[in-house]
């Protein structure tokens, strides 16, 4: 089984989004480097930009290369499906994305891609599982995130720190009851505007 990491971007005091969904400056540590993340058709770096422009500094490069070629399956919720319209069938990372939702696929919505609509946590990451193999499982922080953090399903949290307060807004671990030990970070890499941490979660 692959392992099933919780991972997201974050203000310094735990929000992912403002309460408008809004990620203001969260993502500009994504477009502001000189290294491509991203591969094009023939399985090299994309230095062209036509891969979305997404490229960070040599610092993140490092850690952030390793971790998005790991991951096999992306698990989301969906708002953040209906915000990005699913990447148009093409997410940013992994070959297959498993949607938590009680409303199903939307009708005649890129039936080519692998998107899978399931209705619980644990049914989610059981289909994650048998999409990715041994490849990684990306959770989407967030209410779903932290749904499947709480069943116990989540083995590492990811987060990826920039220096900004929001004050209010939408949680990293959503509304999530109760305290979940972590592990000390077994990953601490400063990048530019942003710091990388993860975390083992203690059984």
């Amino acid at each position: 089984m692959g392992t099933v990491i919780m991972h997201n971007v974050m203000s310094v005091d735990g929000f992912i989004a403002d309460k408008n969904d809004d990620v203001g400056p969260l993502h500009e540590w994504l477009f502001s480097g000189d290294v491509p993340l991203l591969r094009n058709e023939v399985g090299e770096y994309d230095h062209s930009g036509t891969g979305g422009g997404i490229r960070v500094s040599g610092k993140s490069a490092g850690y952030v290369r390793p971790m998005w070629e790991s991951i096999g399956t992306i698990v989301m919720g969906r708002t953040l499906f209906d915000l990005v319209n699913g990447w148009e069938g093409k997410p940013p990372a992994g070959d297959h994305v498993v949607v938590v939702s009680h409303r199903p696929k939307p009708e005649g919505w890129h039936p080519e891609a692998s998107y899978h609509f399931v209705d619980d946590v644990t049914a989610a990451i059981a289909k994650a599982q048998e999409l990715a193999g041994e490849r990684t499982i990306a959770v989407n922080a967030g209410e779903v995130g932290g749904q499947i953090l709480a069943a116990g399903l989540v083995d590492e949290v990811a987060m990826d720190v920039v220096p900004v307060v929001f004050g209010s807004g939408k949680r990293f671990f959503g509304g999530i009851d109760g305290q979940h030990l972590l592990e000390d970070p077994d990953v601490v890499i400063q990048g530019d505007r942003v710091l990388h941490l993860k975390y083992k979660v203690r059984r």
